[in-house]
This record gives structure tokens, sequence and C-alpha cells, in this order.
């Protein structure tokens, strides 16, 4: 099997799938298959928020950090807010 990112040979076994769903360059989901090492030194973010900004049909994601998040929308908030699954709070499908 050879490396999608640097073409070096290896075992089957060797690789991994990095799955790239979101970058700038593509519209859709990408899937590569590299050695573990090839992306070792990508650093992982910690305590991102990922957001939807819906608006009349529209929709784009937002990245922040948690830290910023909290700025803005305090923890009592996200915790007391409804789910997107099921009913909204107070609606009735008799009404």
């Amino acid at each position: 099997m050879v490396s999608d990112i640097t073409g070096v040979e290896a075992s089957e076994d060797d690789f991994v799938q990095l799955v790239v769903r979101n970058h700038k360059a593509v519209d859709e989901a990408k899937q590569l298959d590299v050695l573990p090492g090839e992306i070792a030194a990508l650093k992982e973010a910690a305590d991102l928020v990922i957001l939807e900004v819906k608006n009349n049909g529209d929709s784009r994601q937002i990245v922040t950090t948690l830290a910023e998040f909290r700025k803005v929308v305090p923890d009592e908030i996200i915790v007391g807010a409804q789910g997107t699954r099921g009913r909204r709070i107070g609606v009735s499908p008799k009404a």
C-alpha cells in the first residue's frame, strides 16, 4: 500500500485512514490512507465548540474555543437549552 501523503510504501496493516471532514479546498469529506508517523506532528485542538448558524435555509459552521464561547453564552444557558430532537418545549401538535 502507498501513503496518499508521501508515497511511502508499507504493509496495509501499518496504515490508518485520515478523514478530512471540513477543508476550504473541497466541498465534501475526503479520505486518505496514511502512516501514523506522517500525521504525528498534527497538534490536536482541545476544548472546541462547533456551532451551526441557521438563517432562512442557509447555514454555516463556526468553530471556536470553549473559553471564547463562554464569554458569550454561559454554561447554564446551554445546559437548560432544548435539544435538537423532538418537539420544541411548550409547543403542542394540536395547537
